[in-house]
């Protein structure tokens, strides 16, 4: 049986430990919130062959969805490796978006050339609550570009970023997202059991912090 983008991208995460569960000893994510989940997608960079599946499919998914594309965008500083492997692959130019302008030279919030009309996807390796690469597609916009979309690898579909991406109006379009990874992962006998309270987790996070943390 041939796999889905969304099934292969899944298993090639789960595979090189980019996704990893604990849901006995949750992490502590930045914000201070508990979760049976941490992402690190920055590995794969390490994996050639792993690399390789996820910038073709980020590839062929903005040239399906997305053909009038002009400039390929990574956010700062997860985005970057791969929006310059897909923009290779598209032979389209590339430009990354700062969270902040720089201080000194220029004071540039965006590095590479931005036309003032230019088509733009913004890639980001995961999408959380979605505030950090809303807020790059702003800065895109506000240079005076119109971005067509925000491409992810991997969506942790929390309501909180599903509201924000509405409100700001930047369609979202992602290769898999925690209910696909999750439905690999608890094939390990470990995690079967956990089943429902990892589902639990991505419905409400604070709610699951509060009680498991």
């Amino acid at each position: 049986m041939t796999l889905s983008k969304a099934d292969l991208v899944a298993q090639k995460l789960l595979e090189i430990k980019a996704v990893n569960f604990s849901p006995d000893a949750p992490y502590t994510w930045a914000s201070g919130l508990k979760s049976p989940i941490y992402t690190d997608n920055r590995l794969i960079m390490s994996f050639p062959e792993v690399r390789s599946v996820i910038e073709d499919a980020l590839a062929e998914l903005i040239k399906e969805n997305f053909p009038d594309v002009d400039i390929i965008a990574g956010t700062a500083t997860a985005g970057i490796p791969h929006a310059a492997f897909v923009s290779d692959r598209l032979n389209l130019p590339m430009i990354y978006v700062r969270s902040s302008a720089k201080d000194h030279g220029k004071q540039n919030a965006i590095e590479g050339t931005l036309k003032a009309g230019d088509k733009v996807v913004i890639i980001e390796d995961l999408i959380s609550t979605g505030g950090s690469v809303i807020k790059a597609a702003d800065k895109v916009q506000e240079a005076g570009g119109e971005v067509l979309a925000v491409v992810a690898i991997f969506d942790y579909l929390l309501q909180a970023s599903k509201d924000a991406f509405e409100a700001a109006g930047y369609p979202l379009l992602t290769l898999t997202n925690y209910v696909k990874i999750l439905d690999y992962a608890v094939q390990d006998p470990k995690l079967s059991a956990h089943y429902d309270k990892l589902m639990d987790w991505y419905k409400d996070p604070k709610a699951w912090s509060d009680l498991h943390g």
